[in-house]
């Protein structure tokens, strides 16, 4: 048996496992916190030159102070559109339109709907351990046939505990996520 077939692919799994923190991290930028970011506007999507298009791609989105997002639209003839897909977005925002700029005043978030987002966080952290527990099992079973392969059992031992040691790695870093996010949802 060729060397190279009983060796374990870590760097596939680490790329793997750093996706899954990604994706997490991704859906932790769009939870309104009760701060104004340009990236809550990520999902919402307008309707232009016939194709749901992204609000950045339709004009600049810039945060000029702490509780509120500015949209400057470049096409005057889409600003009714993006006004419409924000206050359909359920994000919960009234835009106030002045020309082609759109103002969207964050409104402070009271004590129940910040509870909600808290358990939307910890939603989003529980999918993330299950991804990065996913690509563990697949380490695992690379592991089998390298075993079933001819793999010693030191080297089985010793590529276990590297998987093990990686995932947990992982699944410290979403928990550490997961709590600087609650920390800032809770922050009023």
């Amino acid at each position: 048996m060729a060397e190279d077939e009983l060796d374990i692919d870590l760097d596939d799994l680490t790329r793997r496992m750093d996706g899954a923190m990604a994706s997490l991290k991704h859906e932790f930028s769009s939870l309104r916190t009760g701060r104004a970011s340009a990236s809550m506007l990520d999902p919402v999507m307008v309707e232009a030159y016939g194709a749901p298009t992204p609000i950045n791609q339709v004009g600049t989105v810039n945060v000029p102070e702490p509780r509120m997002v500015t949209i400057n639209v470049w096409d005057k003839a889409m600003v009714n559109k993006v006004e419409k897909a924000i206050m359909e977005s359920g994000l919960g925002i009234n835009p106030q339109t002045n020309g082609t700029i759109i103002m969207l005043p964050i409104p402070e978030l009271n004590e129940e709907r910040r509870r909600e987002l808290t358990k939307v966080a910890a939603q989003y952290a529980e999918q993330a351990r299950v991804a990065v527990r996913n690509v563990r099992r697949d380490g695992m079973e690379q592991l089998k046939k390298a075993k079933a392969a001819g793999m010693s059992e030191d080297d089985n031992k010793i590529w276990h505990d590297e998987i093990q040691t990686l995932t947990d790695k992982y699944i410290a870093q979403v928990d550490k996520a997961l709590e600087t996010k609650q920390q800032e949802i809770m922050q009023v």
